[in-house]
């Protein structure tokens, strides 16, 4: 399911964080798409659908986000978490899921997300906790 996202030509003015979504139900990273590219700041450059596709589309696009749901097939969302801050300190990693098991959102938080969201609550929080985590980045 991977696949990029043409890219748009902006000014420096314009910049936006760019931002890699990857979970394998393709109806929800669609809307997720377009919930992302609706916010001015941010701007969708990959989609993919397994922890394997996110770990090669950072390498191929080198975002500064990556929203990823924690159960996939070939590589879980922890998983792949834990190898992309291990190789991508600086990255900002938003982790989703509609689990809402407590020992697996500290695992995921142990692992390096920035974040942790219900799939739930998602679409009110999400595009503030990209811009937050880049910023505590950018300052820190």
């Amino acid at each position: 399911m991977s696949r990029r996202v043409p890219e748009l030509r902006r000014s420096s003015a314009e910049r936006r964080i760019n931002v890699v979504l990857v979970d394998d139900d393709r109806g929800f990273v669609e809307s997720l798409r377009t919930l992302v590219d609706d916010q001015p700041q941010l701007s969708v450059v990959g989609i993919g659908g397994d922890g394997v596709e996110a770990i090669e589309l950072i390498e191929e696009l080198g975002p500064e986000a990556v929203v990823i749901d924690l159960h996939m097939p070939h590589l879980d969302g922890v998983s792949a978490v834990a190898r992309i801050r291990q190789d991508h300190p600086a990255l900002c990693l938003i982790a989703i899921t509609g689990d809402d098991a407590p020992e697996l959102h500290q695992a995921v938080a142990d692992a390096g997300a920035d974040a942790v969201l219900l799939k739930t609550d998602l679409f009110g929080r999400l595009a503030d906790q990209i811009v937050a985590a880049r910023e505590r980045v950018a300052t820190g």
